[in-house]
């Protein structure tokens, strides 16, 4: 664990806050160029393709909303808002659960097999560009 110094109105930060803040900087750097990208070549955003990732990986390609909730680290009313879009679209369809009539399954259709198995590469393209890479000030920089 990196010391932390305490320094009110000295102008000074703190190890643990600069890499707090890198941290955040990377996520919104990674955030935005995987919607950037995933957007313009596959008609999803990042949470959208994420959800789609997570199904399609399940042997049975379905999942309660709880659990997909876990996986992707959205809320619930997040999740539901992305599910919507996707059941929209014609990439998941929701059913009641056969062993919990309160709670949802959604299962993955076959365009949003398709869909996901043609957007991986993209995101694998713009993590292996991004992750590792020096951080840039802005996402308005092309990743290709």
């Amino acid at each position: 664990m990196t010391e932390t110094k305490v320094s009110a109105g000295t102008g000074e930060i703190s190890a643990d806050v600069r890499e707090w803040r890198q941290l955040l900087a990377r996520h919104a750097d990674l955030t935005c160029a995987l919607d950037r990208e995933l957007q313009s070549g596959h008609e999803l955003g990042m949470s959208e393709y994420e959800v789609l990732e997570r199904l399609a990986e399940l042997p049975e390609q379905s999942a309660k909303v709880q659990q997909i909730a876990k996986s992707v680290h959205l809320s619930q009313s997040a999740l539901s808002r992305v599910i919507g879009r996707l059941e929209t679209a014609g990439l998941v369809e929701r059913h009641m659960c056969p062993e919990d009539r309160r709670a949802i399954n959604v299962r993955l259709t076959d365009d949003g097999l398709l869909r996901q198995t043609e957007a991986e590469p993209t995101q694998r393209r713009v993590l292996a560009e991004r992750l590792h890479a020096p951080l840039t000030k802005t996402c308005d920089a092309p990743t290709r």
